[in-house]
């Protein structure tokens, strides 16, 4: 009979986290820029405060639709940070579509 090993879960309380936040809006009408704000004001505050994460660095794209993640500056700068070996996880999203 095959042997199991049982690997125990970490307590992710413990950990400190580098973090990261994407917002976007699609277009720039008055309801979504309030929303933009909104957005980047909740996560960086939320990050900011938090005692088990570092925020490491906002990203945000006004008034761009989310039919084309070429035309997300914002979001291609994350991802390329990322490509060059900036480290963070468990980044926040907030409307966005691939």
């Amino acid at each position: 009979m095959a042997e199991i090993t049982i690997i125990p879960a970490k307590k992710r309380s413990d950990e400190v986290v580098r973090t990261a936040a994407y917002a976007r809006v699609s277009s720039s009408s008055e309801d979504q820029l309030n929303s933009f704000a909104a957005q980047i004001r909740y996560y960086t505050e939320l990050l900011k405060d938090s005692t088990n994460a570092v925020f490491v660095d906002m990203y945000a794209d006004e008034g761009i639709s989310g039919t084309s993640a070429a035309k997300r500056t914002e979001f291609q700068r994350m991802m390329s940070d990322r490509r060059k070996g900036k480290q963070f996880c468990a980044p926040f999203f907030n409307n966005i579509a691939i």
